[in-house]
């Protein structure tokens, strides 16, 4: 060969020899990955073949699928049907016809049912409820009489059994009436107004019969408890009532609200430094009014078979849906007066609202001495209860841990 060719021929070899050797590189590689993949399947696939038995118990092991699980298909996606929350009892239904709340509010037997959802719906109220008596008659009568039926619903417990003496009243026929002798207010508050029932009224006024409202507006009284974002509040009393508590009592510079008491002197006192009833964050048991969310917590405070609901005062501001001290209050600005009759356990005087003799004073008295004996007893029974709720519950944490209620 010519050397001149010789060389040129050298020339081109090497000029292309680097890329196919590149190229032959690349392939060899490509080759051993896949040996070696196939090597590893391979191996997997004969430890499997090796250990069936194993393999055989492990899924005989895990559960047979769930008709849930089924229709669900890969566990990666989760059934959001059963993530839905529904009412107790009412997983067999359809959700869109359940109705889980009610009302007191009563129906015309005619009439288009579907008014109120084509219309703009039922009206903002509330819930007025009071243990009755025939003998206080004139009394409830004058009370109920304040409350307008456009803004309020009445709701009445017959604690003497007699319904047919109120149907002369003119409120009377859109009341509701439940009758059952001898029983308290919180008696009948733990059966016919539970949360659910009243959960459409935006306050509940649970009164004691024996009130004088000569100086109470029920809508200005709501205008200052949504003013002043009262949960659990009351009127005021005139110093004229039979006062218990000094937290009660209608200030003597008649402003709107009070939530405070001070006293520096004798028994009971309550200085500044005072964080708990009946200091601050408390109402009496007469006349309270809770709004719908307070109740809702109270109404599950009630015992069954406690029913003067004794203690339950000085727990109401775990109800106050935050600061007891903001959220609790008297209105001093709409007062009332309580008349303070015995109308538990052979009481109630008569139709003008004075206390009756009709029966021996030994007999009140016998009757009257049962019901406070009982009274004192249920104190410390609830008091008991709460300790021992406290005690198991390791949940719960108490925000009010170090409360110092007097001096």
């Amino acid at each position: 060969m010519d050397p001149v060719s010789k060389g040129a021929w050298q020339k081109r070899f090497f000029s292309v020899a680097p890329p196919a050797a590149l190229v032959f590189f690349f392939v060899l590689i490509f080759v051993a990955g896949a040996a070696v993949t196939l090597d590893h399947k391979e191996s997997r696939v004969s430890v499997l073949q090796l250990q069936p038995k194993l393999v055989t118990a492990a899924a005989e092991m895990r559960p047979p699928a769930t008709t849930s699980e089924l229709r669900a298909g890969p566990a990666e996606e989760p059934d959001i049907c059963e993530s839905k929350c529904r009412p107790p009892g009412s997983e067999a239904l359809p959700r869109g016809i359940v109705q889980d709340k009610s009302n007191l509010e009563m129906e015309s037997m005619g009439g288009n049912p579907e008014r109120e959802e084509n219309g703009s719906g039922r009206r903002s109220k509330s819930l007025l409820a009071i243990p009755v008596g025939i003998k206080q008659k004139a009394v409830v009568d004058k009370l109920v009489s304040k409350f307008p039926d456009t803004k309020f619903t009445v709701m009445l417990f017959h604690y003497d059994g007699e319904v047919d003496g109120w149907r002369d009243l003119e409120w009377s026929g859109r009341a509701v009436h439940v009758a059952a002798r001898d029983q308290t207010k919180w008696w009948f508050a733990k059966r016919f107004l539970h949360p659910d029932l009243v959960a459409e009224y935006d306050y509940v006024f649970l009164w004691d019969e024996d009130v004088e409202v000569d100086s109470f507006d029920p809508l200005r009284y709501l205008r200052v408890v949504r003013k002043e974002g009262l949960e659990v509040s009351q009127p005021a009393l005139d110093r004229r009532s039979q006062i218990h508590h000094g937290l009660t009592a209608r200030a003597r510079r008649g402003g709107g609200v009070h939530r405070r008491y001070y006293k520096t002197k004798g028994h009971g006192r309550c200085y500044g430094n005072s964080t708990g009833p009946p200091c601050t964050g408390w109402v009496e048991m007469m006349v309270p009014v809770f709004s719908r969310a307070a109740w809702r917590c109270a109404w599950r405070m009630v015992q069954n078979d406690l029913v003067y609901a004794w203690g339950m005062d000085y727990k109401l501001g775990y109800c106050a849906q935050g600061d007891r001290r903001r959220n609790v209050g008297i209105v001093d600005s709409q007062y009332v007066l309580h008349r303070g009759i015995p109308t538990l356990g052979g009481g109630g005087g008569n139709g003008n609202g004075k206390p009756s003799f009709s029966a021996s004073a030994s007999a009140l008295g016998a009757d009257r001495l049962a019901v406070r004996q009982r009274s004192y007893t249920e104190l410390q029974v609830f008091n008991r209860r709460w300790k021992k709720a406290v005690s198991e519950d390791g949940c719960w944490t108490d925000p009010y841990p170090n409360t110092a209620t007097t001096g």
